[in-house]
C-alpha cells in the first residue's frame, strides 16, 4: 500500500525544546503529581495540540510519522509530558470525528485548545429534546487539571436494538465549565501525567456535540475524509503509548551507558572485584542497544501504515497492533535488564533511572500495547489466508 508523503509542521525540531525545558522539571512534576505549567504552556506552543486539528479550524491534519517522531524526542527528556504531549494530539484527533459545529466549538478560539478524554464508556447518557443528559466519573484522564475541553464516552439507551453483546456508546464533548476534577492520582510510575478523575453530573450535551463511539473505530467522522482522521482507531492507538515508551528506553540507555562507563573505569566488572564481569555490562549494552533500535523500526513502519488513513487494510491493521505490543516487550525488556545492573545508585530516588524504569513499566500496562489481544488479532489474519 502506498502511504501519503510526509508533510513537516516543524513538530520535531520545536519538540526538543520542549523536552530540555520537561527534563528540568521532571523531579517538579513527580513531586506535584502534575506537569508544571509552563511545561504545559510550552507543548501546546509545542503544536502537539493543533497537530491533528481540522485545516478548517486552523490545525495542521499532520502525519502520524511526525507526530511519533516528535513524541519520541519529547520522551527521552520526560516520559510524563510526552504522555500528555501524546493525549493533546490524540484527544484532539477523536474530537475532529464529532459534526462540524462541535469543530466550532471546541477551537472557535483557535487550535490549540487542550482536549483530555476517555473512550471507557463508563458514563450514563439520557437522550431529551436537542441532545443528551450525561452522567460519569471517569478516571485516570492525564492532563486533565489543564484541560479546555474533555471527550467522554457513556453508555445509551439500546431503542430498540436486540440485547446481547456490549451497550450502545457514544462520545460527547463537554467545555471545562461542565465538569469538576477529583485528585485521584496516586500511580506508581507515570506520576506527572496529573492522571485525575472527571466528574460530569447531569450535564446537557447538544446532539451537535455527540457521536456514536463506533464511527471513531471504524474511522468514519462526521466532517472529515483527512487520513489522520479516517484511518482506524486500532491501527493508530498503539501509537499514542508506545513511542513514549521507545524515548523514555533511550533516556535510559544514555543514562545507564555513562554510568556504567564510569563504574568500569573505577575497576567494576574486573576478575575478584565484587559485581557482574565485564561481559555482562556488554552483553546488557548490546541487547538492549539492539532491543531499542528494533522497537524503533515496528514503530516508525507502523506509523507510516497509519498514514494511509482509509486504505489502511485489516492485515496492516493487524500487524500495526501486533507490533505495539511487541516494541513496548522489547522496550520493557531492555530498560529491565539495564535497571537490574544499575547497581544500588542506580536505583537511587536522587537518579532519573528508577523513575524512568517505573515509567516504562507503568506504560506497558496500557490496554492497546497488551500481547495477547494483539496475537489473536494477528493469528486471525495469519490462519485465514
Amino acid at each position: 500500500m502506498q502511504t501519503q508523503a510526509p508533510q513537516r509542521t516543524g513538530l520535531v525540531s520545536r519538540s526538543a525544546e520542549l523536552a530540555e525545558l520537561a527534563r528540568h522539571r521532571a523531579q517538579d512534576a513527580e513531586n506535584q503529581r502534575r506537569l508544571t505549567p509552563d511545561v504545559v504552556e510550552r507543548m501546546l506552543r509545542t503544536g502537539f495540540a493543533r497537530h491533528f486539528v481540522p485545516a478548517a479550524q486552523g490545525g495542521a491534519e499532520g502525519t502520524f510519522e511526525e507526530f511519533t517522531e516528535a513524541i519520541v524526542t519529547v520522551a527521552e527528556g520526560c516520559a510524563a509530558t510526552a504522555w500528555c504531549a501524546s493525549v493533546a494530539s490524540s484527544l484532539a484527533r477523536m474530537a475532529a470525528c464529532l459534526p462540524e459545529e462541535a469543530h466550532a466549538d471546541i477551537w472557535g478560539a483557535g487550535p490549540d485548545t487542550f482536549v483530555v478524554g476517555s473512550l471507557s464508556p463508563i458514563g450514563r447518557a439520557t437522550p431529551v429534546a436537542g441532545g443528551w443528559r450525561v452522567s460519569g466519573s471517569w478516571a485516570y484522564i492525564s492532563g486533565v487539571d489543564y484541560s479546555d475541553w474533555a471527550v467522554v464516552c457513556a453508555v445509551v439507551p439500546r431503542n430498540g436494538e436486540p440485547q446481547g453483546g456490549p451497550p450502545p456508546a457514544r462520545l460527547f464533548a463537554l467545555p471545562r465549565t461542565e465538569y469538576v476534577i477529583k485528585d485521584t492520582w496516586t500511580g506508581s510510575g507515570m506520576r506527572g501525567t496529573g492522571s485525575n478523575t472527571l466528574v460530569a453530573d447531569d450535564v446537557f450535551v447538544p446532539e451537535s456535540r455527540s457521536i456514536d463511539r463506533q464511527r471513531l473505530f471504524d474511522g468514519r467522522p462526521a466532517a472529515s475524509s483527512a487520513d489522520c482522521h479516517t484511518v482506524p482507531i486500532q491501527a493508530v492507538n498503539g501509537l499514542s503509548c508506545a513511542p513514549i515508551a521507545l524515548g523514555a528506553a533511550r533516556d535510559a540507555l544514555a543514562l545507564w551507558t555513562g554510568d556504567t562507563a564510569e563504574r568500569l573505569g573505577r575497576g567494576a566488572g574486573r576478575p575478584g572485584v565484587p559485581g557482574p564481569a565485564r561481559s555482562t555490562y556488554e552483553a546488557v549494552l548490546t541487547r538492549s542497544a539492539a532491543d531499542i533500535d528494533v522497537a524503533a523500526w515496528l514503530l516508525e513502519r507502523a506509523a507510516r501504515v497509519a498514514d494511509g488513513g482509509a486504505r489502511v487494510t485489516a492485515e496492516e491493521t493487524a500487524r500495526n497492533v501486533r507490533d505495539y505490543a511487541m516494541s513496548t516487550e522489547l522496550l520493557v525488556n531492555a530498560v529491565n535488564r539495564m535497571f537490574a545492573t544499575a547497581g544500588t545508585s542506580g536505583h537511587s530516588t536522587d537518579g532519573s533511572l528508577q523513575r524512568i524504569w517505573r515509567d516504562v513499566n507503568s506504560i506497558a500496562t496500557h490496554i492497546a500495547l497488551a500481547f495477547d489481544p494483539a496475537a489473536t488479532l494477528y493469528a486471525s489474519h495469519a490462519f485465514a489466508r
